[in-house]
């Protein structure tokens, strides 16, 4: 395992990331990304273990149910880059074992995982295509190069052209893993290709944008001064790939396989995200409630029932993910489709309700509320404090400080961020709606409709 300080040292690897209309050459020590980068090193120190051989946990495979329940808070308190590092390595394992006619891709990929485990290294997964015209199958598309393909075959590898969208942490990773992003025609051989690639790898380069915060005091942004993950727009220009780094090389036939494999791993990720996140809009709002004094009135506890109902579901569907995990070919452990992807679902399409449900109850200082610096301010700080403070014994920095978290969180630039993740994160809502019919029985279903009714075989 690697320490936080080595991480940091090994980004200066030579990758080309850009920021705002310029490469960035030091990412430490970058006036934004740098804090990104902090957040990373963080995660390192927290799991890191001296023992030689030692195998972070977020890196672990698991092999029940057991294991599947003990990594969710392991992943409350990873960075998003763990995050996806982990779901890269499960990904890579389902896939492989969704592809039994083709050992050598096993072997390969089995071998990757391990050199990943040994080297502690971070992966980004790079799925989304550019698309071009979205009415066009990838073999249609006038720009060939609107989705990722192989331009070249090569005794010793491929060469690759095209780029990935919405890629978290991409710049900060070691690895990229690079897969179809959906199925492919006969045909379009040249795109059903996964493959895993250095950042550093000539001819990537890694354009990024980031909800940070951009202000010199950092007291009004309380939860993304401290953790911020930059997206990245990752291009692929003319990028050789070794033949033992290929996973998938033209075999159409399971190029969704990887997609697939992804987004049940993405949404169980999705899933503990949201738990987590919709228990703390929970006690936003009733800490906000509380200190404007309405916690008692009818109208505020009954949106804050919504939101414990919302957050309980989605917990409960995390729960039933887990506990109802499916075993692998080779005694790896999944979590069920179904509740992962109609919990992910649920989660996701309700979100904006219940962030909506926690302004209302806030109210609109949650947008405008003064600067913690006004406070200290000798001209007016005094009279900021007495008009911004709120139930008998609130003070007034206190409240300011709740209207700063929660506008931080929901009605800034993450916010406005979270809003899309939330929907497009895993597939979209459309994905999780097909895998949930797919999982969902409904011959029993009609079974039970028709045994109900008094219609079902040997009912009179």
């Amino acid at each position: 395992m690697i320490t936080g300080a080595e991480y940091r040292t090994s980004l200066a690897d030579g990758r080309a990331t850009f920021f705002e209309g310029e490469r960035v050459e030091d990412l430490p020590g970058h006036r934004v990304l740098g804090g990104a980068v902090n957040t990373v090193a963080a995660c390192y120190d927290l799991f890191y273990d001296p023992k030689p051989g030692a195998l972070s946990p977020l890196m672990t495979i698991p092999r029940s149910a057991d294991d599947l329940k003990a990594r969710i808070p392991l992943l409350h308190q990873a960075d998003l880059l763990a995050h996806t590092t982990q779901q890269s390595i499960m990904t890579l394992i389902t896939a492989a074992g969704r592809m039994p006619d083709l050992p050598h891709y096993g072997e390969r990929i089995k071998a990757y995982v391990e050199e990943l485990q040994s080297r502690d290294a971070r992966v980004a997964e790079c799925i989304t295509d550019a698309k071009g015209d979205r009415s066009l199958s990838p073999g249609k598309q006038p720009d060939a190069d609107a989705y990722t393909h192989v331009v070249e075959r090569r005794a010793d590898g491929v060469v690759i052209r095209g780029a990935k969208l919405h890629i978290s942490g991409a710049s900060l990773a070691h690895e990229l893993m690079v897969i179809p992003t959906k199925a492919m025609k006969e045909g379009e051989d040249d795109y059903a290709i996964a493959c895993a690639i250095p950042v550093n790898a000539p001819g990537v380069r890694i354009v990024d944008v980031s909800y940070a915060p951009r202000h010199d005091d950092n007291r009004a942004f309380p939860i993304t001064s401290q953790k911020h993950c930059p997206e990245g727009f990752v291009i692929f220009d003319d990028v050789f790939v070794p033949e033992e780094r290929i996973f998938l090389n033209g075999e159409v036939r399971y190029a969704a396989v990887f997609a697939h494999s992804l987004g049940l791993w993405e949404r169980l990720g999705g899933l503990a995200f949201m738990a987590a996140e919709a228990d703390e809009l929970v006690g936003f709002g009733q800490l906000i409630a509380e200190a404007n004094g309405l916690d008692r009135a009818p109208h505020i506890r009954e949106k804050i029932s919504d939101m414990i109902i919302h957050t309980t579901l989605i917990r409960a569907s995390l729960e039933a993910a887990v506990h109802n995990c499916k075993m692998g070919p080779n005694g790896e452990a999944f979590p069920d489709e179904l509740f992962t992807n109609a919990g992910k679902y649920h989660g996701a399409a309700n979100y904006s309700h219940m962030v909506r449900h926690l302004h209302d109850i806030a109210g609109a200082s949650t947008v405008t509320a003064p600067a913690i610096a006004d406070l200290e301010n000798n001209e007016v700080g005094a009279l900021v404090r007495k008009y911004m403070s709120g139930a008998e014994g609130v003070d007034g920095e206190y409240r300011m400080r709740l209207f700063h978290a929660i506008r931080d969180l929901t009605a800034d630039a993450y916010g406005g961020w979270k809003q899309l993740a939330n929907l497009q994160s895993g597939g979209g809502l459309y994905a999780q709606r097909i895998v949930t019919r797919k999982h969902y029985d409904l011959e029993e279903a009609k079974k039970r409709a028709l045994e109900f009714a008094g219609m079902a075989d040997g009912d009179d």
